[in-house]
């Protein structure tokens, strides 16, 4: 019981300034018909009373309102002089980072009467009054923290596949991959009129063009592993990325006519759709896996399941296709009807746009400039042999190679005259996995030692200094004797490779001496230096 009516003690509080400034307003609305009234000779006593008791107030201080109104000329009050916020205040703000207690003090100290200065609990209400949330987080942490507080606009309604928006998004999750625990990186696209998912593609390390192409891909194809959702869109808007704004990218989607909008960068809240799926994939999805490196904490180090199993990349693939399919069919948007994004792509008549599979091996590939001629032993290509059943009998034939980057496995083989489509060549000679993984380990192995070598290096290098509590020079905590520093540059001597084998401050001779040239004899022995 206490605390319930300290609670209501507090919102009376609250409310209290609030019912003080509608009285207010009744007031003055009133107080402006009272003078319309007696200007027509119509006002009456009785209306006064009904005033009065109507906002709440004594009848005495509608007659002063009036009194006053008819002065002034005016029923509005006269603002009373307060205390405002300049620019040169905003400056300070700007410069203390929002720290209101550190401007008033700097106020206080550049004034010369502290009586002008107003106290620090008239300073935060006139910041309150004065300054906008936006504008006092942005003098606190900049832009991007005062863009939090601004409206965003929403699109107008178009149709599916009118506007796509691409992503890249790191999972916040842990998977082995080849041996390594990784945070993989989902680059997909979303149609932003039925919010379906077109496509996606997972790799366990930082995306790249193949990537996007493989992506694309995806979103393109309308089969039984990629349907129904499909087809080429009018635009597609990404950011800023190196890896979207490459020349194989840029020359897939022009070549299929479609637009690339280009944002500017720090702007996520013009492709809200994706950002929106890649906060819901987090929050209900990654989320839930184990290994989750955004889970809570348990101390400053240990998170919640930082001992948990970690899942394989496969696994943590088949879960995410599950979880793209099963937000597509089962998941309903309230902000679009309360019905799934595949309910409202089926519903969306508009024609598909669908380019041949040819046409897809074309663009969606990069392309070796040089041409290549079909050998014995199949197409030779950055030093490696492709071969295809279908070569059977083209031996001699030139072609051109076109192939997707970073997956150099399988390429594509296209006639050189007549771009005719021939097949796809496997890698002959392909290493196997075990050769692959000892080959990695090797490298890691001599990471590792360099690792060591120079952590060793530095620990050496590393000098200690006394600490000081007043001003005085930079001393080492170390000693070390004359006879310590001597054995240490002795051994150091003695570690360094010599291999001529040749004595210390011996110089060879370079150049055949002259018949003047005194040249010194190899020591003989004591008879053979007295015999004449």
């Amino acid at each position: 019981m206490p605390r319930a009516s300290t609670d209501t003690s507090f919102d009376d509080a609250e409310r209290a300034p609030r019912r003080r400034r509608e009285k207010k307003k009744l007031l003055t609305a009133a107080i402006r018909s009272l003078v319309e009234l007696r200007q027509r000779g119509d006002m009456t006593s009785a209306d006064v009373k009904t005033v009065a008791r109507t906002v709440g107030v004594h009848e005495r201080t509608v007659w002063r309102r009036l009194e006053k109104a008819q002065d002034l000329g005016t029923a509005d009050l006269t603002e009373r002089p307060r205390f405002t916020i300049t620019d040169e205040i905003r400056v300070k703000l700007a410069y203390h980072h929002g720290n209101i207690k550190a401007v008033h003090q700097e106020i206080l100290d550049e004034a010369d009467d502290e009586r002008d200065v107003p106290s620090l609990s008239t300073l935060h209400r006139a910041i309150k009054r004065d300054l906008p949330q936006g504008d006092l987080a942005g003098l606190r942490a900049g832009l991007p923290a005062s863009r939090g507080h601004d409206p965003h606009l929403r699109r107008p309604p178009t149709a599916r596949n009118e506007e796509w928006e691409g992503d890249h998004k790191q999972v916040p999750v842990l998977v082995w991959a080849e041996g390594r625990l990784v945070k993989p990186w989902v680059t997909w696209f979303c149609d932003c009129h039925t919010g379906m998912t077109m496509g996606w593609a997972v790799t366990p390390h930082y995306p790249h063009r193949a990537s996007i192409l493989a992506a694309l891909r995806a979103c393109i194809l309308t089969d039984d592993l990629h349907g129904p959702a499909g087809g080429l869109p009018r635009r597609i808007r990404i950011d800023r990325g190196k890896d979207f704004l490459s020349r194989v990218v840029t020359q897939a989607m022009g070549s299929l006519a479609v637009q690339v909008d280009v944002l500017p960068p720090y702007t996520p809240h013009l492709k809200g759709s994706i950002e929106n799926l890649n906060r819901a994939a987090t929050s209900m999805f990654f989320s839930t896996l184990p290994r989750c490196t955004k889970s809570q904490k348990l101390n400053a180090k240990r998170r919640v399941g930082d001992k948990d199993p970690a899942l394989t990349f496969e696994a943590f693939v088949d879960l995410f296709a599950k979880w793209v399919r099963t937000r597509n069919a089962e998941h309903r948007m309230q902000g679009r009807g309360d019905v799934t994004a595949l309910e409202a792509w089926l519903d969306d008549d508009t024609p598909l746009r669908e380019p041949p599979l040819e046409d897809l091996h074309v663009f969606l590939l990069e392309e070796e400039r040089s041409t290549r001629i079909i050998h014995g032993h199949g197409i030779r290509w950055h030093n490696r042999d492709y071969i295809g059943a279908w070569m059977t009998g083209r031996t001699g034939t030139q072609v051109r190679i076109r192939y997707q980057p970073h997956h150099l496995r399988a390429i594509e083989v296209f006639d050189a005259h007549t771009d005719a489509h021939l097949g796809t060549a496997h890698l002959a000679d392909e290493a196997s996995e075990e050769e692959i993984r000892a080959v990695y380990e090797a490298r890691d192995e001599r990471v590792r030692r360099l690792r060591r070598d120079l952590a060793e290096a530095k620990r050496r290098r590393r000098r200690r200094f006394k600490a000081v509590t007043q001003a005085e020079p930079a001393r080492t905590t170390g000693t070390m004797t004359r006879t310590q520093a001597a054995a240490e540059l002795a051994l150091t001597r003695r570690s360094q490779a010599k291999d001529d084998g040749v004595p210390a401050g011996y110089m060879p001779r370079r150049v055949n001496p002259g018949a003047r040239w005194a040249i010194p004899q190899p020591a003989g022995t004591e008879e053979d230096r007295t015999t004449p």
